[in-house]
């Protein structure tokens, strides 16, 4: 069984994560989705509701199983769940400069874990979370974030809005 971990913070899950996901169930057998954590990172999202995010926006998808993880490296976390590869997306150049630097140290660590690239279509190649949660608060922002990011998102991203004001 191929099986693969695709590794974010999904705070929220944006229609870029949603390709790139989609992409994963072609390729792999078993596509483990995992929440990691970065104690160095505020979130807008609890790890509950991205949890609930990502259930909505994947339940479509055949052979996806959701969790997180603490405290490790996602190479280290890929072995614990018995993945062979790590699924990751380059964007940018900038992307791709981190990325290779983050496969090589997670080849010194764990050779036989593979890190697959992927990068998405022109039209979501810009699609970032921060992207998103900066439409928010302009007259007329739902209209502008549903292309850009699934139900599940434009609906918590409603309550954020209306919970802080904007």
């Amino acid at each position: 069984m191929k099986r693969a971990v695709y590794a974010g913070s999904f705070d929220p899950i944006t229609n870029g994560h949603l390709w790139m996901i989609e992409q994963g169930v072609r390729l792999f057998d078993e596509l483990v989705v995992a929440i990691g954590s970065n104690p160095d990172k505020r979130y807008t999202f609890t790890q509950a509701e991205r949890m609930t995010m990502l259930r909505e926006s994947l339940q479509h998808l055949p052979r996806v199983r959701i969790e997180s993880f603490e405290r490790q490296f996602l190479v280290h976390y890929a072995h614990s769940i018995g993945a062979q590869y790590i699924l990751r997306g380059i964007r940018s150049q900038a992307d791709y400069e981190y990325e290779r630097g983050m496969r090589h140290l997670n080849n010194d660590l764990r050779p036989e874990i593979v890190t697959v690239f992927l990068m998405p279509p022109r039209e979501i190649a810009e699609v970032s979370s921060s992207m998103v949660k900066g439409l928010v608060g302009p007259e007329g922002w739902e209209e502008v974030v549903r292309q850009y990011a699934p139900a599940a998102t434009c609906r918590f991203l409603s309550k954020f809005a209306r919970d802080n004001g904007l």
